[in-house]
């Protein structure tokens, strides 16, 4: 009896951390869709598809940690993740022309079809590296709130009046950098340098250390990524686990 008991209230009390963990993630999202507001023509738009884009995946790590025996929701909730990608990245490429912004669609298209094909394929009992890697995306959500979306965006349109106003606004908050504010800056300028795809550098920051991940395809673009990021103001230290591609 007190097994069943104990089961029970285990139960109830993952569907409550669910709920919450959802709750949150819809409350991010309108809060940084509304901060997109400020942005004009196809900043907005990419802007609330980030908006998107974390909400799918603080979703996808909500159904990974507490409803890990349900194979259907997370699998649904990885392709979830996987389809709001791709609407980001087809955004990112209205702002290119030509044969450019074809290959950028086609490109995002395989990207999509691989990430779901991935998630059909992934072992739905979440190992102890997917928890891992979980919390590490989680930790890089939370830099994708109001602030985080406007400022990446306003970087990314840097002909935009727009750009000026966030950065205006990231000089006005004062000489202490929060390590969230050292990660938007290191995403902005990752975003606004042509040398350095920015969409396949991840960035995290504690207590003044940034760390980079991700894949790029040559050493340069790796070296110029950890010298961005150490130019930042308020960053301590780089610690770059970037991987060239081969």
């Amino acid at each position: 009896m007190a097994g069943a008991l104990s089961n029970a209230y285990a139960a109830d009390n993952d569907k409550a951390a669910y709920d919450a963990a959802k709750d949150k993630a819809t409350a991010d999202y309108k809060a940084a869709k509304a901060q997109c507001k400020s942005l004009k023509g196809n900043a907005e738009d990419i802007c609330i598809e980030e908006a998107k884009v974390a909400r799918a995946r603080a979703e996808a790590d909500a159904v990974a940690q507490h409803k890990t025996g349900d194979v259907k929701d997370l699998r649904k909730a990885r392709e979830d993740v996987a389809k709001a990608e791709y609407d980001l990245a087809k955004e990112k490429c209205d702002d290119q022309s030509g044969n450019a912004k074809k290959a950028c669609k086609l490109d995002a298209k395989a990207a999509k079809e691989s990430a779901i094909a991935d998630a059909k394929r992934a072992d739905p009992t979440p190992t102890i590296g997917e928890r891992t890697a979980a919390a590490v995306d989680t930790t890089r959500d939370r830099t994708t709130t109001a602030v985080d979306t406007t400022r990446d965006r306003t970087a990314t349109a840097t002909t935009t009046t727009a750009t000026d106003a966030a950065r205006n606004t990231t000089a006005a908050a004062g000489d202490v950098m929060s390590d969230t504010m050292i990660t938007t800056k290191v995403k902005a300028d990752l975003a606004a340098d042509p040398a350095v795809k920015a969409m396949d550098v991840h960035v995290e920051t504690v207590k003044g250390v940034v760390m980079l991940s991700g894949f790029v395809p040559s050493k340069s673009e790796a070296d110029k990524a950890v010298q961005l990021a150490r130019g930042v103001k308020g960053v301590t230290e780089v610690k770059s686990s970037i991987q060239v591609k081969k």
